[in-house]
């Protein structure tokens, strides 16, 4: 017995030593922002086996690490956690976009620059780092200002700063 448990664990020694390095995939970013500049961000992403192992043992916790990324955004708002689930985290951020009256009665929305990088620099922290290969910049990021206007950019690690004005 003692002897198939030795075999057993070689094998998976051996099997985690020629499996491909983990990879997180941030798959999209949906961030809609409605009257008051509030915003519902939908974060989208992918984990491979390495990676759901150390979210179960609660090594690691990418919906964490991205409500604070989004926190040093958030302008001093509080980052809420809304929905969490294996391949999704949906956040609500109040004032995550500044409202400004405009001329003839429009409304100006204004949203912060993003940088992924930061995630990546946080995701350092972390023992099992070198084992990771992640790519944090979304596939697909949209902006949608109160269900009017939708800006989209796609595979990118930084996201200008939007101005938005609507009737």
């Amino acid at each position: 017995m003692k002897a198939w448990i030795r075999i057993l664990a070689m094998l998976l020694l051996v099997a985690g030593m020629v499996l491909p390095a983990g990879a997180f995939t941030a798959e999209e970013l949906n961030i809609s922002v409605n009257e008051s500049g509030a915003a519902t961000i939908d974060f989208t992403y992918s984990l491979n086996w390495l990676e759901r192992f150390a979210v179960f043992l609660e090594i690691a916790d990418p919906t964490e690490e991205f409500a604070k990324a989004l926190e040093k955004y958030a302008g001093g708002h509080e980052v809420e956690s809304v929905a969490v689930d294996d391949q999704t985290a949906s956040f609500l951020v109040e004032g995550f976009a500044q409202v400004r009256d405009g001329e003839n009665g429009t409304v100006i929305y204004s949203t912060p620059a993003l940088d992924f990088t930061d995630a990546e620099k946080a995701l350092d922290d972390y023992w099992f780092a070198p084992l990771v290969q992640a790519d944090f910049s979304p596939a697909k990021t949209r902006i949608v200002f109160v269900g009017e206007i939708t800006k989209t950019f796609e595979d990118t690690s930084t996201v200008p700063e939007v101005l938005v004005e609507l009737d």
